[in-house]
């Protein structure tokens, strides 16, 4: 096969065409990547300049990023100092309506059923014989009087006597060597008695006077609503230690103990670094109170001086990270 030969003319037209198509190739590339310089073959100062400048821009915008990160971790504290100081607050409000709550409540009211004791202690079977043909009656409550009849027949012995008490209406009784005693059924019923004669008053150690029911109130005892006040406290101690918890961003706390450091050029020569604190329930110096805490209002006293400093202490950290 002949060799092909080029006039001047064409090959001229030939390296015209390929110079061209080399700068169509050049302009489509930096059309399509936005960049007049795309190697260092292109131009090796720019390039290299370029390459310098957005890796600098990449570490700036990381460190952006870390400063932004910062300000939300800073700011999610500061919610958190806020809340747990709301939380404080209420805190003090329970302890001062202990305070304002009276500390005793009267004790339980007790009422005893009438009883009529006779004070002859020494009665016999004969004292009882020698009631023959005289009686004794009970009334419950100023009802119909129940007799009882002593009588060599019928009720003649202390044992007959008592089985005669205890068939009473609305008392009991009993009898023995020790003595009489009646007892009305119910608490709001009175006891009275009567007699056929002077002498079976004497022989049993009884009298005619009316008895009432008796009622007795205990000594004052702490009144139980502190100690409700005392557990509505230790819940409220228990929502501090969550929310000290939860007042996180990206896994850093500052309330929890975390510390932060913000750089603010690419070597850390300018930084700026956080101190966490602990601001649970413990770390505010606030402990959980036990039953009966609040029944003295000293003790009352000393937790809300503790929940003050506790206030003194959150907006002192609240200063110095705003």
């Amino acid at each position: 096969m002949s060799d092909i030969t080029l006039s001047k003319a064409v090959r001229s037209n030939l390296l015209n065409l390929q110079s061209t198509a080399e700068l169509l190739g050049k302009s489509q590339e930096r059309l399509s990547t936005g960049l007049r310089v795309n190697s260092a073959l292109d131009n090796p100062t720019n390039f290299f300049t370029a390459q310098g400048l957005n890796s600098r821009a990449n570490d700036l915008s990381q460190l952006l990023d870390s400063v932004s990160n910062a300000v939300q971790t800073v700011a999610a504290a500061d919610k958190g100092i806020s809340a747990i100081t709301k939380l404080v607050e209420s805190a003090q409000a329970t302890a001062r309506q202990a305070l304002q709550t009276a500390a005793t409540v009267p004790g339980t009211t007790t009422t005893t059923a009438a009883t009529i004791t006779g004070s002859d202690t020494s009665l016999t079977d004969s004292d009882i014989a020698g009631l023959d043909g005289h009686t004794m009656s009970v009334s419950v409550n100023g009802g119909s009087a129940q007799t009882i009849t002593f009588a060599s027949a019928g009720i003649n012995t202390l044992a007959e006597f008592e089985d005669a008490l205890e068939g009473l209406t609305g008392a009991t009784g009993t009898a023995g060597a020790g003595g009489v005693t009646i007892t009305a059924d119910n608490t709001t019923d009175t006891l009275q008695l009567s007699f056929s004669n002077a002498a079976v008053s004497t022989a049993l150690g009884l009298n005619t006077t009316l008895t009432s029911p008796t009622t007795t109130t205990g000594s004052p005892v702490a009144n139980p609503k502190r100690d409700e006040l005392v557990d509505t406290y230790n819940d409220l101690l228990g929502q501090i230690d969550a929310l000290a918890k939860d007042a996180s961003f990206n896994g850093v706390n500052l309330l929890n103990g975390d510390d932060l450091s913000v750089l603010f050029n690419e070597d850390g020569s300018s930084k700026l670094d956080i101190k966490g604190v602990t601001n649970n329930a413990a770390g505010l110096g606030l402990t959980a109170l036990a039953d009966g805490a609040f029944n003295s209002n000293a003790s009352i006293n000393s937790t809300l001086d503790g929940l003050k400093g506790a206030i003194d202490t959150l907006r002192t950290q609240a200063g110095k990270f705003g």
